[in-house]
């Protein structure tokens, strides 16, 4: 939590918050550094991580695959349940072949919110949302740092990062290796978007690729690999697949289609924004957790 005394971070909070809709309290000015991993008793001290920055490659482990490093998953979240309306599909407008779409009408989309239109409202519980994965609805106040992670992570905060611009890739858990190992390679060539939003809480010179890689939790994916952002969703059965791509460059932090365009996808205390095994923020993001 930020000091209250400090009208100094209270005056950055404020600057902010007029800025970008939703932004939680609790975002902290840090200090710019090295952080090392510091062991003592067994309890881990969590950390922001540093990822490949600008390079395309990725570092590889002893098997040849992705160099993973130390992961920290996003909190989950608790309480009452929301359920979801379930969205009214609409012609999808971007040309790419096989992309499915969702009535965002009046969020960002022009025309009047009804029934059928991809929600957007902050819930502190979980959510059993309408679509399998989501693409948009309810989610919790908090984001969670984006990245490629190994396990599962909160529906309720990557739905917040889809609101934020991110494409979210989700593929079934068993998937052979060497096609998790191709995602990963198309997620790392990407290009590295900045977030100056950032910068009002300390955290200078943040860039991420807005997206959220990680395996379903279920075998329950309507095809092997799905792409997701706010209000549409491509679903494919090879890591190869040119629309892929496509999909990235029309969706991703796009003016056009994200809700809350130029917010970050990082800047979470780590506790509860989690930290990704494999290229997230540039810069390392503050610790603790959010409330």
């Amino acid at each position: 939590m930020p000091d209250p005394t400090s009208t100094d971070r209270a005056a950055k909070l404020a600057a902010l918050k007029k800025q970008q809709k939703s932004r939680p309290g609790w975002l902290i000015p840090v200090v710019i550094a090295v952080v090392l991993i510091v062991v003592i008793g067994g309890v881990a001290t969590y950390v922001g991580t540093r990822s490949s920055g600008s390079s395309s490659t990725t570092s590889t482990g002893a098997s040849g695959g992705p160099k993973y490093g130390r992961q920290v998953l996003p909190s989950a979240v608790t309480g009452q349940t929301t359920t979801q309306p379930k969205p009214a599909q609409v012609e999808d407008d971007s040309g790419i072949s096989g992309v499915l779409a969702w009535n965002t009408a009046g969020y960002p989309a022009s025309g009047t919110p009804n029934s059928g239109t991809v929600g957007h409202d902050h819930v502190p519980g979980p959510v059993a949302y309408a679509v399998t994965p989501p693409i948009g609805g309810p989610h919790n106040a908090t984001w969670m740092n984006a990245g490629i992670y190994t396990k599962p992570v909160p529906n309720e905060r990557a739905v917040h990062n889809l609101e934020h611009g991110a494409i979210w890739i989700t593929y079934d858990p068993k998937l052979p290796t060497s096609e998790v190992n191709q995602l990963v390679a198309f997620v790392t060539k990407q290009s590295l978007i900045a977030e100056p939003a950032l910068e009002q809480q300390g955290i200078s010179g943040q860039k991420n690729r807005y997206i959220d890689l990680t395996p379903w939790a279920s075998n329950s994916l309507p095809s092997p690999i799905v792409l997701s952002s706010w209000g549409h969703q491509l679903r494919v059965s090879s890591p190869t697949d040119p629309r892929m791509q496509k999909f990235v460059d029309t969706f991703r932090n796009s003016q056009k289609y994200t809700p809350e365009y130029g917010s970050p996808v990082d800047g979470v205390p780590t506790g509860t924004g989690g930290i990704a095994a494999l290229d997230g923020g540039t810069v390392p993001n503050p610790g603790g957790t959010a409330n």
